[in-house]
């Protein structure tokens, strides 16, 4: 076992940050959708609860 480690020890490394790495790329993806999600809700509500008379011109 310690052979296969010092011999390999690069690529155990590289696979733990590749890992890493696709987690923190998972995670930033999630939190965009949720983020889309959340600014489409409230453009919504705005536009719903403003007053008509605010959208006309005079």
């Amino acid at each position: 076992m310690e052979d296969f480690l010092g011999k390999y020890s690069i690529y155990i490394v590289l696979i733990i940050v590749l890992i890493v790495w696709g987690g923190i790329f998972g995670f930033l993806n999630i939190l965009d959708r949720r983020l889309k999600k959340l600014t489409k809700e409230v453009a919504v509500e705005d536009v719903s609860s403003a007053p008509e008379s605010s959208f006309k011109k005079n």
